[in-house]
């Protein structure tokens, strides 16, 4: 089942400038991960239980501890600026 896919345009949906011959190489590339894909997809799983890992591990939580930290005082006052409490950053975003 082949699947054409115009790599041009994502990449310009990217904002990617990419050259002939990259495009070239990424259409070969891409090309080979969707038949890869293809191959996979075609495996029957029909009565099998889907498995997020091997081992069947569950998640391991650990209690929530306080600890002694930094005092809040000295830290606010090692930095550049702070107000109210906290440090005060320049803004990463404009508007």
């Amino acid at each position: 089942m082949p699947v054409e896919i115009d790599i041009a345009h994502v990449a310009r949906l990217a904002r990617l400038a990419l050259s002939e011959e990259e495009l070239s190489t990424y259409r070969s590339q891409l090309g080979v991960i969707l038949e890869h894909a293809a191959k996979v997809q075609s495996v029957p799983t029909e009565g099998l239980e889907p498995t997020a890992h091997p081992l069947g591990l569950l998640n391991g939580f650990r209690e929530d501890l306080v600890r002694p930290s930094l005092d809040r005082d000295e830290v606010l006052a090692a930095a550049p600026d702070s107000a109210d409490g906290y440090f005060v950053v320049p803004p990463a975003l404009e508007g």
